[in-house]
């Protein structure tokens, strides 16, 4: 596509896109009528969630805390024992996932940008939570090579069924091009065991100029990541430059095209080749142009929402809106946007109740919770 045409379309689409804000108690959806509680506010910059067997939840913030939130909404004071973090632009304390077997072991992993002098990179940290405490933490993966700058971490963690661990990464953005080489984790989807060791199953342990935890590579700033309910398949997205964020399902050794091919353009406005397939790349399953910066991501399986079971949820910085994509297999039928007018959704996810949980990022960031309105 010529550089003329994809400026156009970006200033057709761009001038068809809104910003929004969600200033009332409820939001209307086209059937669904929702109430949003504010939770907990204060927080600086909120990032990753995740539910406790007992209902809690342990969200990270940026800055470097990690904190523990009652299903009443009272909030803990700073978890001791997090890393040290790189806490500039985009890094920080980030994702965060609990053990398969938690209830078990009571260990968490942490996904945080981890300075080394004046560079940093993405890292992977386990650890006990007792009491108010981390114990025995040990970083289990370090993104190699760190590099400058504060920006594209990835760092969203998912849990497979078969128990091993997806990690996201991004290209460290001044350094696109190595997301096509497989001698770095730059722009590259990882896959670890749970005590950071490599399956023997990857498809790169045999090339001994790879490194071997890449699963996927070609990305550019995955940063939502959700194992399908059905097919057990991992779903991501990613951020696009301008334009051109897309949704794939990685496939094992697969190469996902960036920076050599791309819905959106670069934003000192070069044009990149729209063709996946016939550069012989993977095609995203779904993209949007212009871009709505995603974050997070969550298929719905609650009773709360019936006409909601699975679907998709995705947050939208951007946009500052959520969104719902209804799927029949691997491929998304409809889009709609809940919450419009809101702000910045970092992250999205489902509670034990069957309420869908949101984290807004900003200075006073919120955990906000999303239940059926009364008729």
């Amino acid at each position: 596509m010529t550089l003329i045409l994809q400026i156009i379309k970006l200033f057709i689409l761009t001038t068809l896109s809104g910003a929004f804000f969600y200033s009332v108690a409820h939001a209307q959806s086209s059937q669904v009528k929702l109430d949003v509680k504010v939770l907990v506010s204060g927080l600086n910059h909120p990032w990753s969630m995740a539910f406790m067997p007992d209902g809690r939840i342990l969200l990270t913030e940026r800055a470097g805390r990690l904190r523990v939130v009652s299903s009443e909404g009272q909030l803990s004071p700073p978890i001791k024992g997090v890393p040290t973090v790189f806490a500039q632009d985009q890094g920080g304390l980030l994702g965060i996932a609990l053990d398969p077997d938690f209830s078990k072991n009571s260990f968490i992993y942490l996904a945080y940008a981890e300075p080394q002098g004046d560079l940093a990179g993405t890292a992977v940290a386990r650890a006990k939570l007792v009491g108010g405490a981390l114990e025995n933490l040990q970083v289990i993966f370090r993104q190699q090579p760190k590099t400058e700058g504060g920006n594209h971490f990835g760092s969203r963690l998912v849990f497979a069924p078969d128990g091993n661990l997806f990690v996201t990464l991004g290209d460290r953005f001044k350094y696109m091009d190595e997301a096509q080489a497989l001698d770095n984790h730059l722009g590259k989807l990882v896959r670890i065991r749970r005590d950071g060791l490599v399956p023997a199953d990857n498809p790169f342990v045999q090339d001994r100029k790879a490194k071997p935890e890449i699963w996927s590579y070609g990305h550019r700033h995955i940063q939502g990541a959700a194992i399908h309910h059905q097919t057990g398949q991992l779903w991501t997205h990613e951020h696009g430059p301008r334009g051109g964020d897309e949704i794939n399902i990685p496939k094992a050794g697969k190469n996902y095209g960036w920076p050599k091919a791309s819905y959106g353009i670069h934003y000192w406005m070069t044009p990149i080749k729209d063709e996946h397939a016939e550069q012989g790349f993977e095609e995203p399953v779904y993209h949007w142009t212009p871009a709505v910066a995603p974050s997070g991501m969550m298929f719905y399986q609650g009773d709360m929402f019936p006409e909601w079971k699975g679907n998709l949820f995705v947050g939208s910085l951007v946009g500052k809106h959520l969104i719902k994509l209804a799927i029949e297999g691997t491929k998304i039928i409809s889009e709609e946007k809940l919450l419009k007018d809101s702000a910045r959704i970092r992250d999205v996810a489902e509670g034990p109740d069957g309420a869908i949980y949101l984290l807004t990022d900003d200075e006073n960031g919120k955990l906000l919770k999303l239940t059926r309105a009364s008729e």
